[in-house]
């Protein structure tokens, strides 16, 4: 049987977390393990999902490192100031993640006690190229210009920068896995706005870091992007056991490009759930027939469950995949 879950299985579809989003802000609820390990269970409570994701935010790491960071109503997250310089990229800190993150950590135990096996407890970071945007752009970004001037402008800076960031991050990750994470995933979320050749000089040796120092850990490693159609042979080469596809590429194709002998995870469009179900179903039988039944395919959307998304319907794609491959 194929394995189901969905990035942004907690969220804000679901009336249960709108319930709690309404007492307790984002990062209120992140530095919470209490109401952090409620939230990442509703969705394995309510939907027949394989896995469940821990509920936290890519960002967590950036305060302890010297960059503020909140989130504002209607714009997401805004860093201020944001790290222009490079005297400022001199300037951040790398720090013990089993202090300054002890609460995500904590959410990992919780979980996993509750969780008592039912399924297994997926922990997650940022990338080191998407981790720098934000804290270039300042907030999310279209065009990443400022990001890609200072990365073309002083490489130097950029790579003592993107280092800093994979050290935090392998750091981060380990404790995650110490903690209890069975898995672990990178998100590279805007790894797309990148050339091939950019990638490898820019991104790749950061990412690599990442994948090379939890690799003996033990524990299956996911590299996920959206974008990413023209550079899947590079985040294989960059590491992970599994490779996230989005809807831009035939899942077939996706395979073939990124190697036979790694796992892939994909490839829905997210707003398929927002039109009938009997579109969405097709779109998913499309996906499973392109995986053609082969180990190593977990189905998962290209990007997180959209905020207008019915729980009904993310109900109903689980028990399609399932039912059509068991």
């Amino acid at each position: 049987m194929t394995p189901v879950w969905f990035m942004r299985q907690a969220g804000r579809y679901m009336a249960s977390y709108r319930a709690i989003r309404e007492q307790h802000t984002l990062l209120d609820i992140c530095r919470n393990p209490e109401l952090a390990a409620q939230v990442t269970l509703q969705p394995v409570n309510e939907i027949d999902v394989d896995a469940a994701i821990l509920f936290s935010d890519l960002l967590l790491p950036l305060e302890p490192m010297g960059i503020p960071f909140d989130f504002v109503h209607g714009e997401g997250p805004v860093i201020d100031p944001p790290v222009r310089t490079v005297s400022r990229i001199d300037s951040l800190r790398r720090f013990e993640p089993r202090e300054s993150l002890s609460h995500v950590l904590e959410t990992i135990r919780l979980v996993r006690t509750q969780l008592a096996d039912r399924v297994p407890l997926i922990g997650f970071a940022g990338a080191p190229f998407t981790l720098a945007s934000y804290a270039i752009e300042g907030g999310p970004s279209s065009t990443y210009a400022r990001t890609k001037a200072l990365m073309y402008g002083e490489p130097a800076a950029w790579h003592r920068l993107a280092d800093t960031f994979a050290t935090v991050v392998a750091d981060y990750l380990t404790a995650q896995i110490e903690a209890g994470a069975q898995a672990v995933q990178v998100f590279d979320s805007w790894v797309g706005a990148l050339s091939a050749s950019d990638y490898r000089e820019f991104a790749l040796p950061h990412t690599q870091k990442i994948f090379t120092t939890v690799q003996s850990l033990g524990v299956p490693t996911l590299h996920f992007g959206t974008g990413t159609t023209t550079i899947l042979s590079e985040m294989r080469e960059a590491g992970g056991d599994v490779i996230g596809l989005d809807w831009r590429i035939p899942l077939d194709e996706g395979w073939a490009q990124v190697g036979e002998d790694r796992a892939v995870q994909g490839n829905l469009d997210p707003t398929l759930l927002l039109g009938p179900v009997e579109r969405m179903l097709r779109g998913a039988y499309e996906v499973l027939q392109r995986a053609g039944g082969r180990p190593g395919h977990i189905f998962n959307l290209g990007h997180g469950i959209l905020p207008s998304t019915e729980l009904d319907h993310v109900r109903t794609l689980a028990r399609f995949v399932h039912h059509q491959t068991s």
